[in-house]
């Protein structure tokens, strides 16, 4: 951690080019004596990247900076915020610390927080960065998290970690195994030091691959930002052995979006199956990877189009996780049909359907925006169909 980096005149420098090219700073250089411009640039890139995601760090004045890749991987604001509301004592270790976002908000939540971090920059990064954010009840260690736990005869609340997976291990079946620390073999140890574990994995994670390698799962917690799944929350309780629990969140803008339901349930629950009525339901982002498709049928009183289509309708309006449509008409998918609607414009879906989007626009000339949706599907009947929307929210 160079320090000259806080002097006044590079900050400015930096605040002032957020918005600059960042090749052009690389070939011009910097004019400052005491730091080189590949550090400063690392800045400019670092802090940029938190304007949106790390907004308290960004408005705050003189935070160090690590690298983008330490930005790019650690929470966001608004996931941090929703974790630390699920927990709460007077006492939590963080034994993959990172960039330390987790623990600010586990330090509204907890009296004492722990940050262990095995990188000694990063370590001392943090370290200053809480001085500026004016946090007390933090005590930053750089440490391996799992060697120190090892050592240590101190009991707390609640254990977190954010295992990272390690690069030399390939293939797109995402193992909790293939992470750094290795968490299923260590569940042991950290059962001996605190009752309750939070883990937060990539939601690469398959739900039944974590099932089998964790013990005692107790709630997995899927988070979604404006529809766009972010993180898995596996929460564990010592001796736990009951039904799991599935919670999914959709954070927005204005309002979050829940819907929760029993894993073993969800195994055993039927959907009912209609036609199209007046109204056209798409089950937000979070609600799809945790796969709730015969919970939502039963308890929002739905009807599914398709076994595999994972599309809802009902004649009246209901309040739905997702995205939600008025339906005008109902097309057999042919192209005589679709060619004498003559559609223009339109925000195009395919839903258990042979073609891809990019595809159906171009047989059919459609240009995508506007205010008209088609969804590409098939009805219970194993029919082709198009139906056309507008949204009701």
């Amino acid at each position: 951690m160079n320090h000259s980096i806080l002097n006044t005149d590079i900050q400015e420098f930096i605040n002032s080019n957020l918005n600059s090219s960042i090749s052009k700073l690389l070939l011009k250089g910097i004019a400052f004596n005491s730091v080189e411009t590949k550090e400063v640039v690392e800045q400019i890139e670092a802090k940029k990247r938190c304007e949106k995601k790390l907004s308290t760090w960004f408005n705050t004045e003189n935070i160090y900076y690590p690298n983008k890749l330490s930005i790019e991987q650690t929470s966001s604001e608004i996931t941090a915020n929703y974790k630390s509301s699920l927990i709460s004592g007077d006492s939590i270790i963080d034994l993959t610390g990172g960039f330390g976002v987790d623990c600010y908000y586990f330090s509204k939540r907890f009296k004492s927080v722990k940050h262990c971090e095995i990188n000694n920059k990063l370590s001392e990064i943090v370290k200053h960065n809480y001085k500026q954010l004016d946090i007390q009840n933090i005590k930053t260690c750089c440490i391996d998290g799992i060697e120190y736990i090892k050592t240590s005869k101190k009991l707390y609340n609640w254990i977190y970690l954010d295992p990272s997976r390690r690069h030399d291990r390939k293939g797109k079946v995402f193992f909790l195994n293939d992470c750094l620390p290795n968490v299923p073999e260590h569940l042991d140890i950290l059962f001996k030091h605190s009752k309750n574990i939070l883990i937060k994995t990539s939601p690469l994670l398959d739900f039944s691959i974590g099932i089998n390698e964790l013990k005692h799962v107790k709630t997995i917690h899927v988070v979604a930002i404006n529809n766009d799944v972010k993180e898995l929350l596996w929460v564990l309780e010592s001796n736990y052995s009951e039904k799991i629990s599935i919670k999914t969140v959709n954070i927005k803008k204005d309002k979050e979006e829940h819907f929760n339901f029993l894993l073993g349930e969800e195994k055993l629950a039927q959907s009912n199956y209609k036609l199209p009525l007046s109204y056209l339901y798409e089950p937000n982002s979070a609600i799809l990877k945790a796969g709730g498709f015969h919970s939502i049928s039963k308890k929002i009183d739905v009807f599914k189009l398709h076994q595999h289509s994972h599309l809802y309708t009902s004649e009246q309006l209901l309040d739905f996780p997702g995205r939600c449509f008025k339906i005008e008409n109902i097309l057999p998918y042919n192209k005589k049909e679709l060619k004498k609607e003559d559609f223009k414009k339109a925000n195009i879906t395919i839903r258990n359907f042979p073609e891809t989007v990019q595809g159906i626009r171009k047989k059919f000339n459609i240009k995508e925006g506007g205010n008209l949706y088609l969804f590409f599907t098939t009805d219970l009947d194993d029919n082709k169909i198009v139906i056309t929307c507008t949204k009701t929210n």
